[in-house]
């Protein structure tokens, strides 16, 4: 038998084993199965591990999508989440070509996917308090928020989520290090049915201003004139 003999239902089982590439290389062979990759109930789990993956079409974005990851392991993350004052020229520059990719990609799903039910991000580190905001207004049913180490994020969010995630049941901020003990506070008040996690978070040192770097270094050289 033939694979192209199997009914729909077989092909998509057969599909969800294999990865974004290896489905749009097999969709390219027959128009049967073409339809097979945009169904979209092919497409209601999407995990990505590099900002790159999100220019690409081998994926199809859509009302099916319930549950998307995007997590950023490399020594690039390093790059992005630290300081803007403490970075180099050539930092900064790597820094701004991706810069609006995740956070794109984010305004897209808000378009596209109101039906998602959990998000997880990871080392986005350019991604914002007002992309997080449209997220919870356009998807009602988010019910898992997940958020490590993106520094952007702030008590913002948290403010976001008890005004908007009425059906949010799980949220963690871990090594988000401008997100506050008051605003966990906050949600933990407002949202008691909300399972919350920090890790390091509040503990965290927060991002200077330039302003407030400067003041540390007039007041480190005046010790040591002493």
């Amino acid at each position: 038998m033939h694979i192209t003999q199997l009914n729909q239902e077989c092909l998509l089982h057969l599909f969800s084993f294999l990865d974004k590439n290896s489905r749009k290389n097999l969709a390219k062979t027959c128009h049967k199965l073409l339809e097979v990759f945009q169904d979209p109930l092919l497409w209601s789990l999407l995990n990505f591990h590099s900002p790159v993956e999100l220019k690409k079409d081998n994926f199809l974005l859509g009302p099916a999508l319930k549950h998307l990851s995007i997590c950023w392991y490399s020594e690039r993350v390093k790059v992005c989440n630290i300081e803007d004052w403490m970075k180099n020229s050539f930092q900064k520059d790597f820094c701004k070509r991706h810069e609006n990719t995740v956070s794109d990609f984010l305004l897209d799903v808000c378009n596209r996917c109101p039906n998602l039910l959990s998000l997880t991000l990871s080392g986005c580190g350019h991604v914002t308090d007002d992309c997080i905001l449209q997220l919870l207004k356009n998807c009602p049913n988010l019910k898992s928020l997940k958020l490590e180490n993106c520094v952007q994020i702030t008590d913002d969010t948290l403010e976001a989520v008890t005004l908007h995630g009425a059906s949010l049941r799980t949220l963690h901020v871990d090594f988000c290090r401008n997100v506050t003990q008051a605003g966990l506070e906050r949600v933990r008040e407002k949202c008691p049915s909300v399972m919350l996690r920090a890790d390091r978070s509040a503990n965290m040192i927060p991002d200077s201003k330039p302003g407030k770097k400067l003041m540390l270094e007039k007041a480190s050289r005046k010790l040591v004139q002493l």
